[in-house]
This record gives C-alpha cells, sequence and structure tokens, in this order.
C-alpha cells in the first residue's frame, strides 16, 4: 500500500466511497489516505495480537498434554525399603506407617497416583494404612493380594515360607488368593497353602503374640518348635534346621527381648526341650540330645 501512486490512491477511494454510499468528492485523497492507512496498521496490530494469544494458548495446551502423559501414562518411579538386622518403620507418601520385620522389603511409588495405591511386600510388615476411600490401599505379596480402605493388619509373606499370613487387628480386609476370597474381621486371620494353593481363615487372640516383634520382641505362646526355628532363622537371616522330628511339633511357651542374642535364645530352649544345636557354615542344625 505505501508504494501507490496519487493515481491509484483516488481509484481505490472512489471504489470505497460509492461501496459506501459516501458522497463522492467529499473526501480528497491526499486527506483520506492517511485516515486509511491508520486504519490498515490498526487492524493489522490486531491480528498480530490474535496470533500472539493462539500461540500462548497453543503453548499452554501443549503443555497441559505433556503433563496429562505424565500423570496418567507414564508410571511413577519405584523405591525399595529394606530391614536387615533391625525392624525399622516407614512413612509412605499418603501418611501410611509400616513396620518392617528384619530382613524384609517393601516396593512402593514414590508417590501414589491413579485409582489405587499398590505395595508389594517381601516378608513380613505391620500396616497401619491411612484411610482414603476413593484410593484403596493393596499389598501384593507373591500369589496373595490385601485390599483395604483404612486398617491395622499384619502380613507373613517370606518367599521360602509354606504360607501366607494376614492377621487383622482392626478394620477390615479383603485377601484374594488362588485359593479363593477371605474378607476378615478383626482378630481374624487368612493363612494361604503354597503347596496346596488353599486359603483359610481361623481365629486369633485380642493380645496378639505375632506383633510382639514390632518391639523387637519374641513371644511363642505354645508354638511348636518347627514355627520358632523359622520365626529365628528369618530374625537372624540364619538358617535354622530340625533334623529330628519328633523334636519340631514340641510346643514351647517362651519370651526373648531383643538384647538377646540367638545362640543365648536357642540356650534356654535347648533345656526345656531337651535338644542339641551346632553351627554349620551358615546355618544350626537341632537334633535330639543324646542320652
Amino acid at each position: 500500500m505505501m508504494d501507490m501512486d496519487q493515481q491509484d490512491k483516488n481509484q481505490l477511494l472512489s471504489r470505497l466511497a460509492t461501496s459506501t454510499r459516501s458522497p463522492h468528492g467529499q473526501f480528497t485523497a491526499e486527506k483520506s489516505w492517511p485516515l486509511l492507512q491508520k486504519r490498515l496498521q490498526g487492524g493489522s496490530r490486531r491480528i498480530l495480537w490474535y496470533h500472539r494469544v493462539a500461540s500462548w494458548a497453543a503453548v499452554i495446551l501443549l503443555c497441559l498434554a505433556v503433563w496429562g502423559i505424565y500423570e496418567y501414562v507414564i508410571p511413577p518411579k519405584e523405591q525399595t525399603y529394606a530391614a536387615y538386622a533391625e525392624v525399622r518403620t516407614i512413612l509412605l507418601p499418603d501418611s501410611t506407617e509400616v513396620t518392617l520385620n528384619r530382613y524384609s522389603t517393601l516396593t512402593c511409588p514414590v508417590r501414589f497416583k491413579g485409582k489405587n495405591r499398590n505395595v508389594s511386600l517381601s516378608g513380613e510388615a505391620y500396616f497401619e494404612v491411612h484411610k482414603d476411600v476413593r484410593h484403596p490401599f493393596i499389598v501384593q505379596a507373591d500369589e496373595v493380594e490385601v485390599k483395604v480402605l483404612g486398617t491395622h493388619f499384619n502380613l507373613e509373606a517370606y518367599p521360602d515360607d509354606p504360607e501366607i499370613k494376614t492377621t487383622l487387628l482392626e478394620g477390615a480386609v479383603a485377601v484374594t488368593s488362588p485359593g479363593g476370597v477371605a474378607r476378615l474381621s478383626p482378630n481374624e486371620a487368612a493363612v494361604y497353602s503354597r503347596s496346596v494353593r488353599r486359603l483359610s481363615t481361623i481365629r486369633t487372640k485380642k493380645t496378639n503374640p505375632e506383633i510382639a516383634w514390632r518391639q523387637g520382641d519374641f513371644v511363642f505362646d505354645n508354638e511348636p518348635l518347627r514355627e520358632i526355628a523359622r520365626k529365628l532363622s528369618h530374625a537372624f537371616d540364619t538358617p535354622i534346621i530340625i533334623q529330628d522330628d519328633s523334636l519340631a511339633d514340641y510346643r514351647i511357651r517362651a519370651r526373648f527381648s531383643s538384647q538377646e542374642t540367638l545362640d543365648e535364645m536357642l540356650s534356654l530352649l535347648k533345656e526345656t526341650v531337651s535338644f542339641s544345636y551346632e553351627r554349620t557354615g551358615n546355618q544350626i542344625i537341632i537334633q535330639a540330645k543324646q542320652e
């Protein structure tokens, strides 16, 4: 437009005057052209502003799309908590408190997102789950899944044990396994047998000795030596093998503190059951005492 000669300007203004029914000749080219040029420049600025707004909107939409992919499609990073020679208590991102027994591990996302709060356990842990009715808390322990909303329960699932045991202290849980589904009430336990793939429910005591390990203590309430040896094996990361089957079912009541060593415990137990034991490599062999 800036390079138009005077004749072109007059022709353009004449066409504009005719199209808008303006009195012909009322405006001269010299007076009207700057006004028209100003209008055209103003329109260009508006178009440029619209383009900028559209660009900003496109950038915002792209950022939202990328965030949506990150939030809902890409799974969050996971972290693993491990307890070694001592009991360990951890706080999960949703404020759920978990106490891990010795030589147990718990894997969970660095932050929960989505419909469920999923974690996985190897070993034993006591859970005090933060209640959230819209996001169930789910623990995967090998073949067993424990689903809760907010409750207190103990889950024992060491990889080499023949059973996986869920003990409920408060609230309600649903235990799902290849052997069926069990819905527990307080003071009940669901026991899943790996060998026969069967799930059964049993009653437990209100003051359950099974969770005494949270304070580092060992409480055996009329338990067979076989079960005591299993728990001590996990607690001290030392295989304990009972060679004499006649000893395995012998039931014992005993309580030990976290300050006592494995040898001190076995020395006291052998006086009750009348057995002898010896260390062979990294394991302990229990056998009947020779007369």
